[in-house]
This record gives structure tokens, sequence and C-alpha cells, in this order.
């Protein structure tokens, strides 16, 4: 029986190690051939030396289950060697079919303490990172489907977070990466759905690298069960938005966590308010908003605990 995905290809950013580990090898376990990109750099803050081997390691682990990959060391964030990746990845494959985005790193401070460089690095790094890529996907995908004469199999899965959705009072530069990766999302969906391409962002949660401060209190299971938190949990979205089944879903935001999928609808509109006159005026906007937001409860954060179901240790 045919897999899903037999007889297409994928790039998986930032797949040497967490969620993008995960979702390489679960895109190879359905059948496609994997481009496992990962520059290897230990630090989380995306510091220290450069290393070929997360991304080997997963190519090794991809091809011992008896599928296809090769690995790609270069920094998606720089426009040159994102270009490389999706040339090796049509050079070695003949096309590029499918593209998961999930390269990132983290520098946490508060808005009035963090720099310059913490800022532009976490943006270039996600935003950037995201655009490159996506930029020389959509030029293959749009010359491949004007030699073809109509639409191909083309994916884009990218990586948000519910900080865009929720906040995150740490990381200004973090959640302002991924809404912007939400905008991105969207952009690229209407511009590229002629050619039968689909664009979607997934808002994962999982016990990574990345997130160990934010879920270090919520214990693993000890009988042996697959953590809620595992990046497994995530992976088969992926594996899903990626095939010919996804056809119809374009543009959407996902949260996926634990055994959950949740569909994210776009913003909408809570009250509006109208002049008495041709122009509102300070006091008839204090007349209106004041009473309003003064009956509204505060915002709540919901607690991750209560959220996932799980319990501090």
């Amino acid at each position: 029986m045919a897999q899903p995905l037999e007889g297409l290809t994928a790039i998986v950013t930032g797949a040497g190690r967490g969620l993008g580990r995960a979702e390489a090898l679960e895109l190879a376990r359905l059948g496609a051939h994997v481009v496992v990109n990962d520059y290897g750099q230990p630090g989380r803050d995306g510091s220290g030396e450069a290393s070929s081997a997360p991304a080997e390691d997963v190519v090794a682990e991809i091809r011992a289950a008896g599928g296809t990959a090769v690995a790609h060391l270069g920094d998606v964030a720089d426009h040159a060697q994102a270009r490389a990746l999706v040339r090796l990845t049509v050079e070695t494959y003949g096309q590029l079919d499918i593209l998961v985005n999930n390269a990132g790193i983290l520098r946490d401070r508060m808005v009035f303490s963090m720099t310059e460089d913490e800022w532009d690095a976490v943006i270039r790094v996600h935003l950037k990172g995201h655009f490159n890529t996506t930029h020389f996907a959509a030029v293959h995908w749009r010359e491949r489907a004007k030699a073809a004469g109509g639409p191909v199999h083309g994916r884009i899965v990218n990586t948000s977070s519910e900080a865009f959705l929720a906040g995150s009072a740490g990381q200004p530069n973090y959640a302002a990466a991924k809404g912007g990766i939400v905008g991105l999302t969207t952009s690229t969906a209407l511009a590229l759905g002629k050619y039968g391409v689909t664009a979607n962002a997934i808002c994962p949660r999982a016990r990574t690298r990345m997130t160990e401060d934010v879920f270090a209190g919520f214990q693993e299971p000890k009988d042996g069960a697959l953590d809620p938190l595992a990046p497994e949990h995530v992976a088969p979205l992926v594996g899903y938005l990626a095939s010919p089944a996804a056809a119809r879903v374009n543009g959407q935001l996902l949260v996926v966590h634990g055994g959950m999928v949740a569909i994210a609808e776009r913003p909408r509109i809570a009250a509006k308010f109208d002049t008495a006159k041709d122009v509102f005026s300070y006091a008839e906007l204090d007349d209106l908003l004041t009473p309003y937001y003064a009956q509204r409860p505060p915002d709540e954060t919901f607690a991750a605990a209560e959220v996932l179901g799980l319990k501090r240790g």
C-alpha cells in the first residue's frame, strides 16, 4: 500500500533536534525523501560552533529505518544559503514538494532590557528564515506550475507559537517573530493557492531545548507512557498538512500538543461603536469606550497545567 507522501520530497529546517527531528522522521516514515537542514549550533540562543552532527545523525536515523535523506548544514536566515538549500533539494531529488519551516533560536529578555542585537537575531532566524526558504520554494513551484500548465503539489508548514496568541512577557522578539510568521503564512496562502500550493502554520507545544525552561516544572511520565509534551505528538499533523489529503487546508493556524489539535479562528470584532457626529471627539470616545472596558473582566492567562492536564512536580 502506497504511503501518503510516497514520491514527494520535503525540506525540514532546524531538523537536527526536537520538533524538527520528529517532523523529519515522520515525513520519512510517510514515504517522503527528506532534506534535513540544521546549522548545528549547540546553544539555543544561536551560539557556539556550527556542527554537521545534528543533521547527519537524523539522516542516519532515516536511512536506518529504510528511508531516503540528505543533510544540509546552512543557515536559512542567510538568503544565499536558503537558495542553496532549495537548489540542493531539486538537484538531488528532482523537485521540492514540501517545506517545513522550524528553525529558530531564543534570546529572552524583558522589553525594557532587550538589546538591539537580541531583537535582531531572533527576528532574523525565525521570521527572515521562514521568508527566505518560502521565497525560493515559491519560485520553484511557480515555475513548475507554469511549465505544467496547471497546479502542482506544494505544501508549506510554518512554525508559529502561542506566544503570539497569548503574549509572552519575557519574549517580545520571539512573540513578534511568531506573529509575523502567521502574517507571512496567510499572505503566502493567498499568493500561491492558484498554483496548487498551500501554506499553513502550527502553534506546537513540546518539550525541547527551546522550551526546557517553560516546561521544567511538568513531570515526564514515569510509567513508560509517551510524554504529553513529546514532539511526536506534533509531527503527525505536519505529515497530514504535507499530504495530498490536505489540499483544501490553506491559510490556517492550528494549535497542537498532546493528542489535541485546535483550529484557531481569525480575529473577530468584539464590539463596534459609531460616532453620533461626523468625527469622534475625545469626550464621546471616553463615554463609549471607558464603560465598555470597565465592565469587562481582566484578561486571564491560561495556566499551562490546566490546559495540558498536567501537574507540576
